[in-house]
């Protein structure tokens, strides 16, 4: 197949493939029909190929790729790039799609990410952290479970440059603490995120106000090991 596309005998590869369920000779017929200008029958092609034998990944891939090249940037981003370039974790699928279409603003490709992942919004907060995004990374974990630990890492090193941000992070970190979330949790966890919140509030200068925002979210603690 890869010799008869080196060769531009596109025709020849659409007709050997024919009806095969093979994946591998589906992509060089998608490739080869894209080749000869017929874009739109190339991604039908794909589209129709998608099965239990078939990765969508696979198929977003190619059809992404097509789309790409006819200029349709945005189209390719909204169809097949959202699900295309998912990572291991929720930062590395942010950054990938970030690098694949430059023309967008980070707020916009948080948001959009945000959405296809209902209900795991706080898990996107160390994405919107990196990217500066501050007040969306705050309304995130506010929106669902986020790892206290993150949210302690980030009160710790932003303590000094962004308190209101800092204490906002440590806060979070103890109510999802006090509601049971965390791997493994020891005293040592909660301890990290008391004292860099709390670093944050000397910052600010209202440890008080911070402190009796923490007895609130401990006396509102849920059932469970306290």
């Amino acid at each position: 197949m890869s010799a008869l596309y080196r060769a531009e005998r596109y025709q020849e590869i659409v007709e050997l493939v024919g009806e095969q369920e093979i994946r591998s000779y589906k992509s060089w017929a998608v490739k080869a029909l894209a080749a000869t200008g017929k874009k739109s029958e190339a991604i039908r092609y794909a589209e129709a190929s998608r099965g239990s034998w078939t990765r969508d990944s696979a198929v977003d891939r190619l059809c992404e790729e097509i789309v790409q090249s006819s200029g349709l940037a945005d189209e390719a981003y909204r169809r097949y790039g959202l699900r295309e370039h998912r990572a291991g974790t929720y930062l590395a699928t942010f950054r990938a799609v970030a690098r694949k279409y430059p023309h967008k603003s980070p707020r916009e490709i948080l948001h959009d990410l945000v959405h296809t992942t209902p209900g795991d919004e706080g898990k996107w907060f160390a994405a919107a952290k990196e990217e500066g995004l501050y007040d969306e990374a705050l309304e995130l974990a506010s929106a669902s479970p986020c790892d206290p630990r993150t949210l302690t890492r980030a009160a710790r090193d932003l303590a000094a440059q962004r308190p209101d941000f800092a204490i906002g992070a440590g806060l979070l970190a103890l109510r999802w603490l006090a509601n049971g979330f965390g791997y493994e949790v020891t005293g040592a966890d909660v301890w990290a995120a008391y004292s860099s919140t709390i670093t944050a509030a000397e910052q600010k200068g209202n440890v008080a106000e911070v402190r009796e925002r923490m007895r609130q979210i401990i006396s509102a603690e849920g059932p469970g090991d306290s």
